[in-house]
């Protein structure tokens, strides 16, 4: 898979609600339900702001505009920046998936989108290093998030059997477009692996990466996937995904090794060698210096939670 299909494999993303947001007057609510989740929504009619952590400035949202929330950090959104937002854990109902909720009287703004849980162990790594806010427009040629989008709001509409469950699929359709767009539009000033996805230069040097994670890369082997000379992709990488080639591909391994150990399938030796390790003590080290206990510790504690969750 590529990079991006990799990733979003990893997080698991489960559309956990997919719902319509009408609402009328003058009205504010803080999201305070964004830990460990990813928020996309489209403003189908109505302007709005909103407001968070890390975005210098209010954006003002206008018809056509699609947002992804992916860092958990919190954010206002109303119909006018002077109103005193509410939480909206307070005044909604988080169990209406598949409905459109109406709020302060509805008809003047209308959103529509979905709510996606991540798999918790990786989402905080994986998340914290795309932009806190990903804007996209679903105008002009942007027929495919647009399909997704229209197709969403008419099984909210319409509430015919199974809308509920053809709605969430069409979340992930328009999650993962909105995504591509982004991309497309080569972000400026993020950091992390998300925007050197933009970078077509370095998504080549990520692409080879996760193509063969097992592969012994080298600095010089990776910036030539890339076409660049090794001093400029060592910088340039450094830059835009915030640490060396090698170390990325280093703890992307460690994160493939932690989904194994998951599964609990595969004995550690199997897992060191389909990662390019020639020994299960290099494995061992690897792993405990990038996720901070060893391989055995981190299976347990991960079967732990797996046993608490299903008691």
């Amino acid at each position: 898979m590529d990079p991006l299909s990799e990733v979003l494999s990893l997080l698991k993303p489960h559309s956990y609600i997919t719902a319509g947001f009408d609402a009328g007057g003058a009205w504010a609510l803080t999201l305070d339900d964004l830990a460990g989740r990813i928020k996309c929504y489209a403003v189908i009619k109505g302007t709005c702001w909103l407001a968070m952590q890390g975005v210098d400035a209010p954006v003002r949202l206008q018809p056509g505009d699609c947002f992804v929330l992916p860092s958990g950090r919190p954010v206002s959104i109303g119909s006018d920046l002077g109103v005193a937002p509410r939480r909206a854990s307070e005044v909604l109902d988080p169990n209406r998936s598949g409905e459109v909720v109406t709020y302060n009287g509805g008809g003047d703004v209308f959103l529509v989108g979905s709510r996606f849980e991540v798999n918790g162990r990786h989402a905080e790594v994986l998340l914290r290093t795309m932009p806190p806010l990903m804007r996209v427009e679903t105008s002009g040629d942007r027929a495919r998030l647009r399909w997704s989008i229209e197709l969403m709001m008419e099984e909210l509409r319409e509430a015919r059997p199974g809308s509920s469950l053809v709605a969430q699929q069409l979340a992930h359709m328009m999650l993962v477009q909105a995504l591509r767009l982004y991309l497309s539009e080569r972000s400026r000033d993020d950091v992390g692996w998300f925007a050197a996805l933009a970078d077509p230069q370095l998504s080549a040097a990520l692409g080879a990466i996760h193509a063969d994670p097992a592969f012994p890369w080298t600095l010089q082997e990776l910036a030539a996937r890339a076409g660049m000379s090794r001093s400029i992709f060592a910088e340039r990488f450094r830059e835009r995904v915030g640490e060396t080639p090698i170390a990325y591909l280093t703890r992307w391994r460690m994160m493939l090794a932690a989904e194994k150990l998951m599964h609990g399938r595969d004995t550690l030796a199997r897992i060191a060698a389909s990662l390019g390790y020639e020994s299960e003590h290099a494995f061992n080290t690897a792993f405990k210096r990038v996720m901070g206990t060893s391989p055995r510790r981190y299976a347990r504690a991960a079967l732990e939670e797996t046993s608490g969750g299903s008691g």
